[in-house]
């Protein structure tokens, strides 16, 4: 009965996926966004977006990472710092924005969340975590100018993911 158990929450686990999107709105419940939403239809040639998703251009940034001497230590917005997540410091953009970043160079990219503020160094627009410099290859060079997308989830402000 045991390895009954198991092998049906281990089949239900495996069958997860996608994610689901909060809103910080206290008046929304929660939104599963299914894969099918995300597969763009060809109609007569031309293609139709259906995606929940959309991104906004914001242009480049000059980006940098900080990692270590802030790992474990409170972020701006309340949280714990933790330089392995995929997490981004910037000036103005509202906590919990998340952000496609595309290294031009290498056309690597990653999906971050603001949870922090700075750089407060001049000239630099973003403070990529370790882990995602690493993603993007800027962690040896140290600073680098990157694309960046704004994430919006049709019909929720401000969402927070979570992976299933």
């Amino acid at each position: 009965m045991k390895s009954l158990t198991l092998t049906f929450v281990l089949v239900g686990l495996v069958g997860l996926v996608g994610f689901t999107a909060i809103s910080n709105n206290a008046k929304a419940s929660l939104v599963p966004v299914i894969n099918d939403e995300f597969i763009p239809v060809t109609v007569k040639e031309n293609t139709v977006n259906t995606s929940a998703i959309s991104f906004l251009d914001r242009g480049t940034m000059k980006a940098s990472w900080y990692g270590p001497r802030f790992h474990g230590k409170k972020t701006a917005s309340g949280e714990t710092y933790d330089q392995m997540a995929f997490t981004a410091a910037h000036k103005s953009i509202k906590f919990g924005t998340l952000l496609k970043v595309t290294n031009p160079k290498n056309g690597k990219s990653v999906i971050v969340r603001i949870n922090d503020r700075g750089p407060y160094i001049p000239g630099r627009q973003l403070d990529l975590s370790k882990a995602a410099a690493i993603e993007l290859g800027t962690l040896y060079k140290g600073v680098e100018l990157v694309k960046i997308e704004e994430i919006t989830i049709k019909g929720i402000d401000n969402p927070v993911v979570m992976a299933n």
